[in-house]
């Protein structure tokens, strides 16, 4: 049963950093394209950051140079770096895992993944 597990999520000041991970089970977790989606209050998913199986990452241009996402497949884990947070990064933060043919593959539509975890809350005070 594959198990995606994420953490780190806190109420925060707009300007600090936060390290949100996504521990992954049940999986062979290095042949599989991992990413973040968020979900604010009233708002659809959307995509925050993916890592593809080689280490190709994209980022929605909303975080781009400020969030930095990256994975250790000896782990089983996906990390998520936040700088400089927003009133706007508010959301629930969500870890999805996406079965992939290509090295370089990573989807940035919720349509792509095929493994979600629960969420976890950030909340961003200004």
């Amino acid at each position: 049963q594959v198990q995606l597990v994420e953490s780190g999520g806190r109420l925060v000041q707009a300007g600090e950093s936060l390290t949100l991970s996504c521990a992954a089970s049940g999986l062979s977790f290095s042949t599989y394209a991992v990413g973040w989606f968020r979900r604010a209050s009233g708002q659809e998913r959307e995509f925050v950051a993916a890592v593809s199986r080689s280490g190709s990452r994209y980022y929605s241009d909303s975080v781009r140079g400020r969030f930095t996402i990256s994975r250790d497949n000896a782990k089983n884990t996906m990390i998520l770096q936040m700088d400089s947070l927003k009133s706007e990064d508010a959301a629930v933060y969500y870890c999805a895992a996406q079965i992939v043919l290509d090295d370089t593959e990573a989807g940035q539509n919720t349509r792509d993944y095929d493994f979600w975890g629960q969420g976890t809350q950030v909340t961003v005070s200004s």
